[in-house]
């Protein structure tokens, strides 16, 4: 599908005439006849070959005067699964718009979090992406209010700054030039807003398979409580959003689709809060391509077979997993579990949202940091390395971020007492959706490698999907009851310094 940066104009054609799901958001279809542009499944009439031209991202096609095709809504396709798998400028700075970076710091706040000039770093986007990053970032600001026009009952006011636009006025304009419509119109168009308590319910897009109650099951047997709640059907989070605190309530619904209910306190942080649970969720992985690579692999072949879709869960704060993982090093998921809503109960604030269970948002460095020893309670050794973290980071010394070089990140926690390998290459996997970590240094994974008769090297050859072929390769050796093969086995497999 691409050469490089590339688009390769006669494979996107032919994706687009098989209305192939598969490359939903890895670009899009601008019809130069009509002014509409399209995700390649759409099912409408395939325009001619000469009609049509490709972009990468939907903010090029509409810089360029392109609309939303109202058929296939191509602003909803799930996003590229290209931006979790690369580690340049280019993918760091998609990662942070998408956290809405753009919004709250400008381009300058980017460009400073990256190291490039804005001039260099809008050079960058445009060449590769065909929009810069203000583009780039009111396209997530059209998408929002759509969103919001159509499953709340806000006034236009009200969703206009919520969803990050300057002025009225620039929201209707963005609006009509993006959907060619009215905001009032896309309103009556959906009918009257469902009731969710003050909140608005949102499907988020997953390409197929996808294995959604394994996911669920994994993501809710590790639930913190204070934090995280799991029904067996239903598991929801509180979130520490930019602009305040936030609710997610994440269901499947009968099509196996991922429903989402959110409550926020500002929804200015609709568009975060949406990208963090999809960085939660891997939903933008590529599974037919991961499957595709580890499916044909004698070892963990037969474990994809028998779950195609397999998603990676991640986290919604790289410092949350990384405050977890240091908790829960060198103890079962259970009792880390235990030990971790002990933390929460005693440091975190509490939250400022109404839920029937959730009580509090996770802890910050900040607050971790200054805890007293008797609110933490885990060895001496591992509770110096935990509050030597979080005050590195509330003095700047140590960031981790999605903009950050993941190699790098890995590099600077081994310098700290008491974090290995295992645990900075575990806040790489879950905190920054690295899709290519291998646990080398872990128990189950050896006891795996070696039942198969492999050594460590031979994970070169999953690459660069380590990280999923890891889950399988566990589910080889040991798989709980009723959820997926994880980390949930590792009791006591740590090997920090």
């Amino acid at each position: 599908m691409f050469d490089g940066t590339v688009l390769d104009p006669d494979r996107c054609y032919l994706a687009s005439q098989s209305r192939d799901a598969r490359f939903d958001g890895w670009f899009y279809v601008a019809v130069r006849t009509t002014g509409i542009y399209c995700r390649p499944s759409c099912p409408a009439i395939t325009p001619k070959r000469s009609n049509v031209e490709f972009h990468r991202t939907a903010a090029a096609a509409q810089q360029l005067g392109f609309r939303a095709c109202k058929r296939c809504r191509p602003d909803a396709a799930p996003g590229s699964p290209e931006w979790n798998v690369r580690g340049d400028v280019v993918a760091r700075a998609m990662r942070l718009i998408g956290d809405g970076v753009v919004d709250r710091d400008g381009v300058a706040g980017l460009a400073s979090r990256l190291g490039y000039s804005e001039r260099h770093l809008n050079r960058l986007l445009t060449s590769e992406l065909g929009a810069g990053p203000l583009s780039l970032a009111r396209a997530q600001r059209a998408q929002t209010a759509r969103t919001l026009i159509e499953t709340t009952d806000l006034s236009m006011t009200d969703v206009a700054f919520a969803a990050g636009f300057g002025s009225v006025r620039q929201f209707n304009d963005t609006v009509r030039e993006v959907y060619a419509a009215a905001p009032s119109e896309l309103r009556r168009r959906s009918g009257p807003a469902v009731d969710t308590a003050g909140g608005v319910t949102v499907r988020l897009p997953a390409r197929r398979p996808f294995a959604g109650a394994t996911l669920l099951a994994f993501v809710g047997g590790h639930a913190v409580p204070g934090v995280e709640s799991w029904d067996g059907e239903r598991y929801a989070r509180s979130l520490d959003l930019p602009n305040g605190h936030g609710t997610v309530d994440i269901t499947l619904d009968d099509a196996g689709d991922i429903r989402a209910a959110f409550r926020l306190t500002d929804w200015r942080d609709l568009a975060p809060a949406v990208g963090r649970v999809r960085r939660l969720l891997d939903l933008d992985a590529d599974p037919v391509a991961i499957d595709e690579v580890l499916g044909a692999d004698p070892v963990v072949g037969p474990q994809v077979a028998r779950t195609p879709g397999l998603r990676v869960p991640g986290g919604v704060d790289p410092y949350e997993v990384l405050a977890r993982t240091i908790v829960g090093q060198q103890v079962s998921v259970a009792g880390a579990r235990t030990v971790t809503g002990r933390i929460v109960a005693a440091t975190g604030e509490p939250l400022t949202i109404e839920h029937p269970v959730l009580t509090h948002v996770f802890p910050t460095m900040e607050r971790l940091a200054s805890a007293d020893a008797d609110t933490i309670p885990i060895p001496a050794s591992r509770r110096r390395t935990l509050q030597s973290v979080a005050a590195a980071v509330v003095a700047g010394d140590l960031t981790i971020d999605h903009g950050d070089d993941r190699r790098e990140v890995v590099a600077e926690l081994c310098r700290y007492r008491g974090i290995g390998s295992w645990t900075a290459e575990t806040v790489a996997m879950r905190g920054l959706g690295d899709p290519d970590v291998f646990l080398a240094d872990d128990l189950v994974v050896r006891r795996a490698l070696a039942a198969n008769g492999l050594d460590a090297g031979a994970a070169d050859r999953w690459r660069p999907w380590r990280t999923y072929a890891m889950h399988h390769l566990w589910s080889t050796v040991w798989t709980p009851p009723g959820t997926t093969p994880s980390d949930s086995t590792r009791s006591n497999t740590v090997r920090s310094r």
